[in-house]
């Protein structure tokens, strides 16, 4: 056999493993109907952690107050903020008797880690069910809370939902981010379809408060900077208490990064968690990329060497088809089908800017989540 044909045959491989993907786990999501939620005015707790973020609060804080609910309090959590953060909390405060405020001072223990400051506000919550956003994210609903909170029940104690950010006009890295988005949340979503739920975002994540305190909180891996939500999901999700909700009245939305120095800063600490996910999840995840990776690699050298190339880009063909369905219906469901156009340059531009944070993470740490 001649290294060209190892290249074919290994080519023939990989898009077999892409479409195994597409269809068998993303196919999970992709063909799914929501359920019908059951509707219940359980309490429910909103937990907002915010550092330094005066200006997102005053901006975004109203939609959560405003939420079309007749029973949740608002915990909002001042992570040692040196702008005022603090004032703008208490200001609200003043006006809405349902909020609580919790005012984290840094310990040299757990100096800037946001899982140190979640779980104090996790702890002052009076409520079991607890819902989680971020301070630059707002509801695009007065329904929010009713959506996320009728998917608990008595097996259901986390549910997932999905984090958007918001549109900006002509603007590739809006639609790389929002693509990126669209993309993980399509993962995260099938595999808890499957059986195998990996992580949540924070954005736009519930989960009961006794689910937190069985596994201890964040002690497993609190030396672990980043994490607070795919960590924490990695470590207590499984196949019968998760639950996921895809209502466009469930989503949340935040405000994007505008320069690629911020976003690549940004995911270099949401890639470093990965190396802490159970080892099945690493296999799969990776065996996914990789494969990603290798179809791009492999198809542009056949082309380039035009090595059976009638057989390569009937492949390649079937390959951008079984994606373009998949992601096609799931861009539907989180209405995010204006990047449909440009699925192969993001994915590729994409498939780079992974790899380039992958080494840079090899080279140096990431900072802390502010």
């Amino acid at each position: 056999m001649s290294i060209l044909d190892f290249i074919f045959y290994s080519f023939i491989v990989v898009v077999f493993i892409q479409a195994l993907f597409y269809f068998i786990f993303f196919g999970r999501f992709a063909f799914l109907k929501q359920n019908k939620s059951t509707l219940q005015n359980i309490p429910v707790s909103v937990i907002i952690c915010a550092k330094n973020e005066a200006e997102n609060l005053k901006n975004f804080l109203p939609s959560i107050i405003s939420q079309d609910y007749s029973n949740f309090e608002i915990v909002l959590i001042n992570d040692a903020s040196s702008d005022h953060t603090l004032e703008i909390m208490k200001h609200f405060a003043e006006q809405n008797t349902n909020i609580k405020i919790v005012d984290v001072k840094n310990i040299e223990a757990f100096w800037g880690n946001k899982k140190y400051a979640l779980t104090l506000g996790i702890k002052a919550s009076k409520n079991e069910f607890l819902l989680f956003t971020d301070a630059d994210c707002k509801p695009v609903s007065k329904d929010w809370i009713k959506e996320m909170s009728s998917h608990f029940n008595n097996d259901k104690t986390i549910v997932l939902g999905y984090g958007a950010y918001s549109k900006i006009k002509n603007s590739f890295l809006n639609k790389l981010i929002r693509f990126e988005t669209l993309v993980t949340a399509v993962q995260y979503f099938s595999f808890a379809k499957t059986g195998i739920p990996y992580m949540g975002v924070g954005r736009n994540l519930a989960y009961t408060k006794k689910t937190f305190f069985n596994a201890n909180g964040f002690i497993n891996h609190i030396k672990v900077r980043s994490g607070d939500d795919d960590l924490f999901i990695n470590q207590v999700a499984n196949k019968k208490n998760t639950a996921i909700t895809f209502s466009k009245a469930s989503f949340t939305e935040s405000i994007p990064k505008t320069s690629f120095k911020k976003w690549i800063k940004q995911k270099r600490r949401h890639v470093s968690t990965a190396k802490h996910y159970k080892f099945k999840h690493k296999i799969i995840l990776t065996l996914f990329y990789s494969s990603n990776f290798l179809f791009w690699i492999l198809s542009i050298l056949l082309f380039t060497l035009t090595y059976n190339w009638q057989y390569v880009l009937g492949l390649f063909l079937c390959r951008l088809i079984f994606q373009y369905v998949i992601i096609g219906f799931s861009s539907k469901k989180l209405n995010e089908t204006d990047l449909l156009i440009w699925l192969p340059f993001l994915e590729i531009f994409l498939i780079i800017m992974q790899l380039t944070i992958f080494i840079n993470n090899l080279i140096s740490k990431p900072n802390f989540w502010k």
